[in-house]
Parts: structure tokens; sequence; C-alpha cells
């Protein structure tokens, strides 16, 4: 091994599904020189392969050393790990995460950190004893669209913060994709309050600067499941989309052969671990909700009304900060309507984070008491999460630089988001206000 490779950082993949691949082709592609990949575990062969196998065609590299789920501790001692990063399915990041800090490794995990508050606690109790770091990779504050949020609510522009209005629809291909995945299992990820909203829980809290104190909440399964596709004349009978008739026409269905990636990735490793990708949105076994209602109280006094649709016929946010020298109004639109499948197009209900080029919209407008509204920013989004990926992706991975705006986020950030949609969770439940220390113990 030359002196150069020796230098590099060394770095393990865990959890080697399609998310994984902004991680792999970033640290195999522009921060080669100072980031070596040593390692992939996974709990399916065949996808790391995959994996490989696009990192010879693309950048030329050799193959990773691969490894099973259940040898993800071997890896770190044998391949010299410096950091983990986590992007397997919500209900292990604990497990890989606290095996890592224990070891001395540094981790950087995909939202959520997690999906419970006894697995949150393990890691954050991890976390204060460990030498290694946590960083949450939540790309949305990255956006440079957020990042002028941030600014202009810092500099006092509205002054103090009363209230946020805050609106997020996901459209009915977008929002149908995780009810076609191990996503609508609330086992696995905790349901969209847990697994989506975090992000934008984050935001709030990145932009106000303040902590939850008390979450209620409404959430119910409005649109999608088997009850209400056979109320509304959407049913059809079938399990998964491979190999179904009925779901040739179905405009809620994926067809994984129509995407080379999803193809590899899933319908080709499918033998391994019996994960389907491609399940009705209208069958039995949905235990997540798609309509819900967030009320917070910030320690602060601020309050936050959330919602979050996951059947709109377009896709974007509304957010609207209300405070004592005037109010802030953000519109994002990803696209006009969403249209349905149509042959590759299938592949493109996944490609999350990626907006149409000329339909998008992010409007932000300064409405400051006694005085004309200013528009403050109005244009086109970039693409990867609005250009928050690649700019996260700098972050994690190029040289060090400062961050006046603390976009950097740990696992007390990490906690903060997550533990806002487990209350929620708890709130649906019981349909009391719920206090968010008290998930901590």
């Amino acid at each position: 091994m030359s002196a150069a490779a020796q230098e590099r950082r060394r770095y393990a993949v865990v959890g080697l599904g399609a998310r994984a691949q902004t991680f792999v082709n970033a640290l195999a592609g522009p921060y080669a020189d100072r980031a070596q990949l040593v390692g992939f575990c996974d709990v399916n062969q065949t996808r790391m392969a995959v994996h490989n196998r696009w990192l010879a065609e693309k950048f030329g590299a050799a193959a990773v050393p691969q490894y099973e789920a259940g040898d993800f501790a071997r890896m770190l001692t044998e391949q010299r790990v410096g950091t983990v990063v986590v992007t397997s399915m919500d209900r292990t990041h604990d497990d890989y995460i606290v095996t890592a800090l224990e070891a001395g490794l540094d981790v950087i995990t995909e939202k959520p950190m997690t999906m419970d508050p006894e697995r949150c606690r393990r890691i954050l109790a991890a976390a204060e004893i460990a030498p290694g770091s946590v960083r949450v990779a939540f790309n949305y504050r990255y956006n440079p669209v957020h990042e002028k949020v941030r600014e202009v609510l810092a500099s006092g522009a509205i002054g103090e913060i009363g209230s946020v209005h805050f609106e997020w629809l996901l459209d009915v291909r977008h929002g149908a994709d995780y009810f076609r995945r191990w996503h609508r299992d609330k086992a696995n990820a905790g349901g969209l309050m847990v697994h989506k909203a975090t992000h934008h829980f984050d935001l709030v809290n990145w932009w106000i600067g303040a902590e939850p104190v008390t979450v209620f909440a409404d959430g119910k399964l409005f649109f999608y499941g088997d009850v209400n596709g056979k109320k509304r004349g959407l049913a059809r009978d079938y399990e998964r989309a491979a190999g179904a008739a009925a779901a040739a026409d179905d405009p809620f269905a994926i067809k994984l052969a129509d995407s080379a990636q999803l193809r590899e990735l899933y319908l080709e490793a499918e033998h391994e671990d019996g994960y389907h990708r491609d399940q009705n949105v209208f069958a039995p076994g949905i235990t997540i909700e798609d309509d819900m209602a967030v009320l917070v109280r910030y320690s602060t006094g601020a309050s936050l009304s959330y919602h979050l649709t996951a059947y709109s016929p377009w896709e974007g946010y509304r957010i609207g900060f209300n405070g004592s020298a005037g109010r802030l109004e953000l519109l994002v639109r990803e696209n006009t309507f969403a249209t349905p499948p149509e042959g590759q197009q299938y592949a493109t209900a996944v490609q999350h984070g990626d907006a149409k080029p000329g339909e998008t919209e992010a409007l932000l407008t300064l409405h400051p008491l006694w005085e004309p509204p200013q528009t403050l920013l109005h244009g086109e989004l970039g693409q990867g999460h609005g250009g928050g990926d690649a700019r996260l992706l700098e972050s994690l991975f190029g040289d060090p630089v400062e961050d006046p705006l603390g976009r950097g986020a740990d696992h007390h950030d990490g906690a903060r988001s997550l533990l806002v949609g487990l209350a929620a969770n708890r709130s649906f439940e019981t349909g009391q206000v719920v206090q968010v220390s008290s998930l901590l113990g």
C-alpha cells in the first residue's frame, strides 16, 4: 500500500441499498484522494456485489471487501475502519452506530438516527462516552434555500418568532413509494413521522434555535391501504407488481424491471432475503399513516403547526414564520403535478430529491410590518435535494471549513428531530399531549 493510500481515511458502508449509492460514489469519486472504501456490509451479498461492479465500471476501482451483517464487528477490526457510514434499514441503525462508537470510530448515519426511544437512549449513552463522533446526514440543512431562511431569521428581520406553519406535500408517486417498501411497516421505521418528517422537524429546530417541549398530534391512514383502496375503487388484486397482470396498468405500481438500478439492487437480489421492493400500496399490511397533523411547543414559547400529506397531486412545501416584526414565507414547488408513470418513468418515482428541471420554484418573501413585501429569493431548485446533497458531501468528506450557520448535525440534533416524531406517534396512540423529555426517561 502506498503512503498516500495509508493517509486516506478508511470508510466502511453498512446497508447497500439505493441510498448508499450517494455516499459510495462520493467516496470513490471526488473524494477518492482523501478517502478509501475498505468495507461493505449488508444482509444481501447480491446488493454488495452490484455496488462493487458499479464501482469498477464507473471509477475503475478495485472490489471492496464484502461482509455479512453478522460480521460487522469483524469488518471494523480486519479493515482498520476509521469511519462507518450507516445507510441500512432504520431499525438496525442503533446496533451499527453503538458498535462503531464502542470501537472508538466515527459514524455518519442517514436520517433518522434511529426509530424509537429505547434505541435513541442507547445511542445517546454510547455517544457521551465514546471518543468518536456521530454525524447525522441532514442534507436539507445544506439546501441553499434553507440556508437563506436560517440567515434571515438569525438576522432578526421578523423579530422574535411566535409561530411556524409548515405544510409538506408528497405527491402520489413519491409518497406512494413509502407504501411499497419496508417503510410501510411501522416496526421497521417508526412511520413517516420518524422516517420522513425527521428532516422537517430538524429544519425547524435548526431554523428557530429552540428545543421541542410538548407535542400533540393526530394521524391516520386515509388514502393508501386495502380498506381505502376498496372504498375508492383504486384496489388491484396483487401483492407485488412483478409478474402480476393486475399491476400492468396500475399507476401506483412500480416496475422494477424498467430501471437497471432497481432491477439489479432489488429484483435480482430478492432471492437472498425475500424483500419485495414493489408491494401493492392498496394491499393489507400497511401500519403507517399517510395524513398527519402535529402541534409542537418550543422552549422559546414558539409553536409549530405541521402537516404531512403523502397523497398530494403535486410535490412541495409551504412554510410561514410569524414574528414580532413581520412574517417570512417560503413556497417550494418540486413539480406542478404528478404524471402517470410510463416505461422508464417508473424508475423516477423513487429518485427522491431530484426535481424535474423547468417545473421547480422556490419563492422566499419577507413581509415586514408596515412595509411592502420583499422578494428575497425566486428561482429554480438545484438537483439532489435542492443542491443539499453535494454540499453535505463536501462537509462530510471535504476540507474542514467554518460553519457559521451550524449546519453540521450531531447525535443531539438527531435526537431532537427524532423525538418530535416519536412524541407525535405516542400522541396518535393516546390522544394526549406528550412531554418530549418523558421519552428519554
